[in-house]
């Protein structure tokens, strides 16, 4: 093997044979299992009470908003008790203005922490972020973090594909984040699928960055060739149902056992091309819960 063809491996968990050489081991029913309620967007849109209430006997305990499905933040947390459901952790867009009013709906929800991903400055068509660009937007998140933390909240960041990408001088701009950010102040929610994808392993990072991983999303991809660093649509990986694609989710919730990471969270990227969204959600509990 090349060494990117064994880091490719590594990253990705590994032939099938040697999965099936490992033990099967469930996940314990005192972890809770958590769905990111990006993956049921146009369900709750439809009918949000019936949508929560459908998540619930599937087996979910616990959501992290993205939007409160058309409704104030007041109404939604009144269908998530009807629904028996919590919410620890809501997506919010933390880069737009004000955030007094954000914090306020994520206690009216029950979260404790308010997420957001890349606030990286605009640039021109064609032109790559820097190191200086990463380091600006760990500034940034430090002083959301600090603002979170002044109104009892925790903000953590969630990642995609392209912070992995090596810039200029050969950094990567996570790393730049993790470096730079204040561990009192800025949490990170590792959302693994993206960080495979790019050809990253998430293992390597709980365990050189000790503590600052809180959360997880779990999500699955068709495979590809090569990383891929870009969200562009013609270029992004195919999101599937988890244990249809390539990434062997086994080693890594290992690893973040190990790392004292309790909170996970089920995300998969549309379009669903087998099956309902509904239905794939259901497919992710069961594999989750299962392996």
């Amino acid at each position: 093997m090349s060494l990117y063809t064994r880091r490719w491996f590594v990253a990705c968990g590994g032939a099938a044979a040697a999965t099936a050489a490992r033990p099967m081991m469930s996940l314990p029913m005192s972890v809770p299992i958590g769905l990111q309620l990006y993956s049921v967007g146009a369900e709750l849109q439809r009918d949000l009470p019936g949508t929560l209430k459908a998540l619930r006997a599937i087996g979910y305990a616990r959501v992290e908003s993205s939007g409160f499905g058309g409704v104030t933040a007041k109404e939604f947390r009144v269908r998530l008790d009807e629904a028996g459901l919590v919410c620890p952790s809501a997506h919010m867009p933390l880069g737009d203005g004000e955030l007094g009013k954000l914090f306020d709906d994520a206690h009216a929800v029950g979260a404790h922490y308010v997420v957001s991903s890349a606030l990286l400055p605009k640039k021109p068509e064609g032109q790559e972020a820097t190191v200086e660009d990463y380091a600006m937007m760990a500034d940034r998140l430090n002083e959301i973090g600090r603002q979170a933390k002044r109104a009892g909240l925790q903000y953590a960041y969630h990642n995609h594909n392209f912070e992995f990408k090596k810039l200029q001088g050969g950094r990567i701009g996570y790393d730049v984040l993790l470096a730079k950010t204040d561990p009192e102040a800025v949490a990170f929610e590792l959302d693994c699928g993206w960080a495979v994808s790019a050809g990253v392993s998430p293992a390597d990072y709980f365990a050189r960055n000790p503590g600052r991983f809180r959360m997880l999303h779990v999500k699955d991809f068709v495979a590809t060739p090569q990383p891929v660093y870009s969200l562009a649509k013609d270029k992004r990986p195919q999101g599937t149902e988890l244990g249809q694609g390539h990434i062997d989710y086994k080693p890594i919730l290992a690893a973040a056992a190990k790392a004292g990471i309790k909170d996970y969270y089920i995300e998969q990227e549309p379009p669903f091309i087998a099956m309902t969204a509904m239905e794939a959600v259901g497919v992710d509990y069961r594999y989750l819960r299962a392996i």
